[in-house]
């Protein structure tokens, strides 16, 4: 089987797989690409996974994640944007290390609502400062910041923006290159706007990255780990895909699964799923 050029795995779909496992895997199935996630590059230290990851031959794509900025102000939401910044020094040296053609992007997870706290519009507001905090670092790092809106089944816990145009809007007070978007078809195939907000996202050169995986229902009991291989469930990757190929994206695309079937199979036999599944439901509508 021919892998598509522009495949990238996003490291959680073979989430129990330690950085080198994940990068050898990756390599052997001669798929080019891979975003990664903070833990497994910390359980060897910066330096050590950049080395890692040049040595691959493989581009970089994403870095997750970042975000969890909700919170009032005080020393945990110090510390929160302080973690930030870490991140956002991970991911300009992660980019450095990768092939050409590594893209310098940090995911962020805006967070829920705080403990106790019923103030969504206020907690949204919070994202929005935290984003005014980090933009002067990440712009100086050359670094993207990614806004990831997530369901709105998240809202309480995980991330207080729900839809794309949410993201943009927030995006809206920075440069492009400074913060944008990420579009995860999981999070936005139900948003009757999506199209239009695609679109929206290309004309102001905002979609840092393309997560693509499937929605299957029902949902397990941990709706976290509901998300399938593309082509398992019913989100049509025609029309999400060409929308965001119309606005000009020449990005990789990145497959990320959670699941916990998945998780527990082979690394090598999951990558190896993930390009077929990638070639079927995704490739097609591709130029």
């Amino acid at each position: 089987m021919t892998v598509d050029p522009r495949l990238s795995i996003n490291q959680a779909t073979i989430k129990h797989a330690d950085l080198a496992t994940a990068l050898r895997v990756t390599a052997d199935a001669g798929i080019q690409a891979i975003g990664l996630w903070r833990e497994p590059v910390n359980e060897v230290g910066l330096d050590v996974a950049a080395r890692m990851l040049g040595d691959s031959g493989l581009r970089f794509t994403t870095h997750c994640r970042g975000g969890f900025f909700t919170l009032p102000d005080g020393p945990e939401r110090v510390a929160a944007l302080d973690d930030n910044r870490r991140a956002i020094e991970e991911t300009a040296t992660l980019a450095a290390a990768g092939a050409e053609g590594s893209t310098a992007v940090l995911v962020l997870v805006a967070g829920g609502l705080p403990a106790g706290s019923r103030d969504l519009i206020g907690a949204r507001e919070r994202v929005r400062d935290a984003l005014g905090a980090l933009a002067p670092d990440a712009e100086a790092a050359g670094v993207t910041l990614a806004i990831e809106p997530l369901h709105p089944m998240f809202a309480s816990d995980r991330a207080v923006v729900s839809t794309l145009g949410q993201a943009l809007d927030l995006a809206a007070d920075f440069a492009p290159y400074v913060v944008g978007a990420a579009v995860d078809t999981f999070h936005v195939w139900w948003d009757p706007q999506v199209l239009e907000q695609i679109a929206r996202a290309g004309r102001e050169g905002r979609i840092a990255t393309y997560q693509v995986c499937d929605w299957k229902t029902p949902l397990p009991a941990d709706v976290l780990l509901s998300r399938h291989y593309p082509g398992d469930g019913v989100i049509d990757f025609g029309s999400l895909t060409r929308a965001v190929v119309d606005t000009g994206y020449d990005r990789d695309i990145e497959v990320e699964i959670f699941h916990a079937d998945v998780w527990a199979d082979d690394p090598a036999r999951v990558v190896r799923r993930t390009a077929e599944a990638f070639a079927a439901a995704v490739s097609p509508h591709l130029p």
